[in-house]
C-alpha cells in the first residue's frame, strides 16, 4: 500500500480545535507555546474557546489549522507511519511542506503568519471576492472567465463539479450569471476578504515571495506535490518557486490527487481538522482508501491498527 499525507486549507477551522492535542507530546506543547509567542498568547484561546468571529479571520484560522496539522504530522512520523508524497491544499501546502522537512518549524510558521495578515488585507487596494460554483465543468466555466473583461479566473479546481472562481466583484458576478444560465446546481458566493489565488494579489504575493526567498529552506525528505505544479517537487529551487507563485495560481487539487493515484497511491490520510479532503478525494478517486485524522481520539484510532 501507498500513502500519502494530504493536509487541510481554510474552512476547517472550528471552537475547540487542539485542545486535545496539546498534552499529546512535549514537543506538542512546545508548539503551542511557539505559535502563542508570535501571537502574544492569543492563537491557542481563540483556537480553544472562540469567539467564532475571531476564529474565522484569516489571521487566527490559516495558523490554527497549521499548527494543528504539524503537530498530528509529527506524531504520525514520530511513530515511523510513512508516506509516499505529502500535498495540501492552499494553506495546507505549508504544513506538507513541513511534514516533508522543507522548513523548520517556526520561520514556517512566520512565513504563514505573514500570508494570513497580506490575504486578511488583500481586498483594501484591490477588492475582489470568490464563489463557489457547483455541478459544471471546470472547462466551461474558464471559458466564461476568459471571455469577461474584468479580472476572473478559476481559483480552485476542488473536485468534479466543485470549483471556485476569484477575481473583480464584478467579474465573479457576472460569470457567476452565466454559470447559472449554463446550469449550475448552485452558486455560492464566498465570504472573503480578497481574490485569493488571483492575479488581484499581485502586490501583496511579491511581498510574500521576497520572504519566501530569503527564509531557510533545506532539501525535503517526502516529495510534495505542489498546488502550482500539480507535480511531485523534491528541490529547494522547485518548492521556493512554486509556493512563491502559490498566493496568486490558481488550487489544482484535481490533477495534483490524479498525479499521486497515477504514482501508485492507493490510502490519502487527511491530517488535520475538518473532512473536507477527505469529501473531495471521494469524488477525484473513489477508488482510493481515505482516512481522516483530526483529533486525538481519530489519531490513536489510526495508530492502533498499524
Amino acid at each position: 500500500m501507498m500513502r500519502a499525507f494530504v493536509f487541510p486549507g481554510q474552512g476547517s477551522q472550528f471552537v475547540g480545535m487542539g485542545k486535545d492535542l496539546i498534552e499529546l507530546s512535549s514537543v506538542a506543547r512546545e508548539r503551542f507555546a511557539q505559535a502563542d509567542a508570535l501571537y502574544e498568547g492569543k492563537l491557542s484561546k481563540v483556537m480553544f474557546e472562540g469567539p467564532e468571529e475571531q476564529l474565522r479571520q484569516t489571521l487566527f484560522t490559516q495558523p490554527a489549522i497549521f499548527l494543528c496539522s504539524v503537530v498530528l504530522a509529527e506524531v504520525l512520523l514520530e511513530k515511523g507511519v510513512a508516506c509516499a508524497y505529502v500535498a495540501g491544499h492552499s494553506l495546507g501546502e505549508y504544513s506538507a511542506l513541513y511534514a516533508a522537512g522543507a522548513m523548520e518549524f517556526l520561520p514556517l510558521f512566520e512565513l504563514l503568519k505573514l500570508r494570513a495578515s497580506l490575504m486578511q488585507h488583500a481586498g483594501e487596494k484591490r477588492p475582489g471576492t470568490m464563489a463557489a460554483i457547483i455541478g459544471l465543468d471546470v472547462e466551461k466555466i474558464a471559458e466564461f472567465c476568459s471571455q469577461n473583461s474584468r479580472v476572473v479566473v478559476v481559483a480552485n479546481d476542488n473536485a468534479p463539479g466543485q470549483i471556485v472562481i476569484s477575481g473583480e466583484p464584478e467579474g465573479v458576478a457576472e460569470v457567476s450569471e452565466k454559470c447559472k444560465a449554463a446550469g449550475a446546481k448552485r452558486v455560492l458566493p464566498l465570504n472573503v476578504s480578497g481574490a485569493f489565488h488571483s492575479p488581484l494579489l499581485d502586490e501583496p504575493a511579491k511581498e510574500l515571495a521576497e520572504a519566501i526567498e530569503k527564509a531557510p529552506w533545506r532539501e525535503p525528505h517526502i516529495p510534495v506535490v505542489t498546488n502550482v505544479s500539480a507535480e511531485p517537487r523534491l528541490s529547494v529551487a522547485e518548492l521556493r518557486a512554486d509556493l512563491s507563485r502559490q498566493m496568486i495560481s490558481p488550487v489544482r487539487w484535481v490533477e495534483s490527487v490524479r498525479r499521486m493515484v497515477a504514482e501508485g497511491v492507493t490510502e490519502f490520510v487527511e491530517v488535520g481538522p475538518g473532512k473536507v479532503l477527505g469529501g473531495l478525494i471521494k469524488r477525484i478517486a473513489p477508488e482510493a482508501a481515505v482516512v481522516n485524522i483530526g483529533t486525538r481520539a481519530e489519531l490513536e484510532e489510526f495508530l492502533s491498527k498499524q
